[in-house]
């Protein structure tokens, strides 16, 4: 009578639904389609390579502090790492993106999948903008007092304070990283549910119909007996 009782259980519903939503043999295929084999989607797994580069980085820049990464070797070596995987990070999704929208990666029920992939990549140019604000450098102070007109303009100095070193550090570190990671794990998890995009079906040429062949006619058994 244990049985049925667990099943009834907040866990094993929560269990069961996960497992439906997210089959193991899908979030960890052992093979993929034949047209995987193509450049075009080898830039979502650079994008997301050149990501963890970026967190990591980041994360000793947060840790070390801007003294370290200004006047240390070792520090600005992994303030170069982080800008550069940073634009790398950039190239590569921009790449993944143009090409995902030519491929109307929307097809199949995937609309949520391209939405958040979208969404991800708007999140990220905020991350890399406050990461511009909190170099602790004449160029960070060149930005933010040129960036701070446009966005009162626009309503929002209010909450988006640029000259505001101790909000933008949080945003950098704290916020828009949280956000960006969720968006990115939850469109990983949705190509990973409703599988990779295939190209469009070429349609397949018309066969031409052969024309009729034409024979000599046969002499008759007459013919040849005489």
């Amino acid at each position: 009578m244990s049985a049925p009782a667990d099943e009834r259980m907040w866990t094993a519903r929560l269990r069961r639904r996960a497992v439906a939503a997210l089959p193991p043999d899908q979030l960890l295929p052992d093979r993929q389609p034949a047209y995987v084999n193509s450049w075009i989607y080898v830039f979502g797994v650079l994008s997301l390579a050149a990501l963890l580069v970026v967190l990591t980085t980041g994360a000793v820049l947060a840790l070390a502090g801007a003294q370290w990464y200004h006047r240390s070797t070792v520090g600005l070596f992994v303030n170069s790492l982080h800008l550069w995987s940073v634009e790398l990070f950039f190239f590569t999704m921009v790449i993944h993106l143009w090409g995902k929208f030519f491929m109307a990666a929307w097809r199949g029920k995937r609309a949520l999948t391209w939405v958040t992939g979208a969404v991800a990549f708007l999140g990220s140019v905020a991350t890399a903008f406050t990461g511009y604000l909190v170099q602790s450098n004449f160029d960070s102070q060149w930005i933010s007092t040129q960036a701070k007109d446009g966005l009162n303009s626009v309503g929002v100095g209010a909450w988006f304070n640029v000259l505001n070193y101790g909000q933008m550090l949080l945003f950098h570190v704290v916020l828009f990283p949280l956000v960006l990671g969720v968006l990115v794990v939850w469109h990983v998890l949705l190509v990973r549910r409703r599988g990779v995009v295939p190209p469009f079906a070429s349609p397949e040429p018309a066969e031409p119909v052969p024309a009729p062949v034409r024979t000599a006619p046969q002499p008759s058994t007459s013919e040849l007996g005489s």
